[in-house]
């Protein structure tokens, strides 16, 4: 046979891989899983992250801790990080729900959520590409 006969198809489908709860997701081009689990696959490292926003955001508002700088020294990290991981007690509560029941969309990252995004919910779902069609 020659080579021509022998060359077969080639496609080409542009994706990435990800990891969410400890398993890799193939992420297509428009940010879709590129097969749907039927299980969901719960983000363990976006549940403590937000969590523990929760708790520092707790802590500052309780009084336990004066400024970002003073719960920062206690924490032994950055001032900038617990700002920005604080701000994730102010998402809206479908993003949340959707981030606990593993049901957020593929190409969201903790990276992604610890950016500046909108204060307002509806804006965040947009932001975030949250919004339910």
């Amino acid at each position: 046979m020659s080579e021509q006969q022998n060359s077969g198809l080639t496609t080409d489908i542009s994706m990435k891989f990800r990891i969410r709860g400890g398993k890799t997701v193939m992420v297509l081009p428009d940010g879709t899983r590129a097969i749907e689990r039927k299980e969901a696959i719960v983000d363990t490292t976006m549940v403590k992250i937000i969590a523990r926003g929760h708790r520092w955001h707790r802590l500052l508002s309780g009084g336990s801790f004066n400024t970002i700088e003073d719960l920062a020294t206690a924490e032994k990290i950055s001032p900038s990080y617990v700002s920005r991981v604080t701000r994730l007690a102010f998402l809206a509560p479908a993003i949340i729900e959707a981030i606990l029941e593993g049901k957020q969309p593929a190409h969201l990252t903790m990276k992604d959520l610890l950016e500046p995004f909108p204060a307002e919910w509806t804006q965040q779902d947009a932001h975030f590409g949250t919004r339910q069609q």
